[in-house]
């Protein structure tokens, strides 16, 4: 049973995908691989530029590479990426979904390798006694502030990691279908009681009088897109608001 896929540049059909299954290795390199392989025509490709290797349910991959530095990139993970410096041997991949970014001459050249076997444990507690675990971070969905956060990351969720914030007034024209009432101050608001809630800065107990925090909105949506306090399904909640609803 295969664990990893491997999907070449412009893969025309099922059938031009490598599947392998554990233990078993994919070459990619400019040049046709004897016995099979990935094949990459760029000039500025090495011979033999990389290997994949299928273990369980994640991949490793080298970089064979004499002086490029590789990128894994997690598509769905609002800009989550690894590095795989030249000559690193069997890093460990922990993505579902990657797209692998090889610098070619002036060109930046990708293909996709999935991992459809990822497997995931129960999280119930399964009857154990005593106290819960307190959460790292405690949102909750159906407040005005988690819809804050979504407007403020949703440019970054769906498929842009490099995208700029939006400012304060777009985060209002975002939010005004589903609160019509929202204003500039509100927002605001919200951003400041997010900071304190997910502990970016002191509460007003305890702030040195004077003191300003600086980068509170890229502060917030790195937190959350890096831990996934907020997903792409969570969008739902910017959603015009049905009509009758209490707004």
């Amino acid at each position: 049973m295969y664990s990893v896929i491997v999907v070449p540049p412009s893969c025309g059909s099922v059938a031009d995908q490598l599947r392998i299954s554990a233990g078993e290795r994919v070459e990619f390199g400019r040049t046709e691989r004897s016995g099979g392989g990935l094949a990459i025509a760029h000039a500025g490709v090495p011979r033999v530029a990389g290997e994949i290797a299928a273990h369980r349910t994640f991949w490793l991959l080298s970089n064979l590479s004499e002086d490029q530095t590789y990128v894994v990139e997690n598509p769905e993970g609002a800009g989550e990426h690894i590095k795989i410096a030249p000559g690193r041997v069997e890093a460990p991949v922990p993505f579902e979904l990657a797209r692998v970014t090889l610098p070619a001459a002036g060109d930046l050249l990708t293909f996709d390798v999935w991992a459809p076997r990822h497997a995931f444990r129960s999280v119930e507690r399964r009857g154990l006694e005593g106290a819960g675990t307190v959460p790292a971070f405690a949102l909750d969905r159906t407040k005005r502030y988690f819809a804050v956060l979504a407007a403020l990351c949703e440019r970054r969720l769906r498929g842009e990691p490099r995208a700029p914030l939006p400012a304060v007034e777009e985060i209002v024209e975002r939010l005004r279908p589903s609160w019509p009432k929202v204003s500039r101050s509100a927002v605001y608001w919200n951003i400041d009681y997010l900071a304190v809630k997910l502990r970016l800065r002191p509460g007003p107990d305890t702030a040195e009088p004077g003191r300003r925090t600086h980068g509170k909105k890229e502060s917030l949506a790195s937190l959350a897109l890096r831990f996934d306090l907020v997903r792409e399904d969570d969008l739902v909640v910017l959603a015009p608001a049905p009509s009758g609803a209490a707004r």
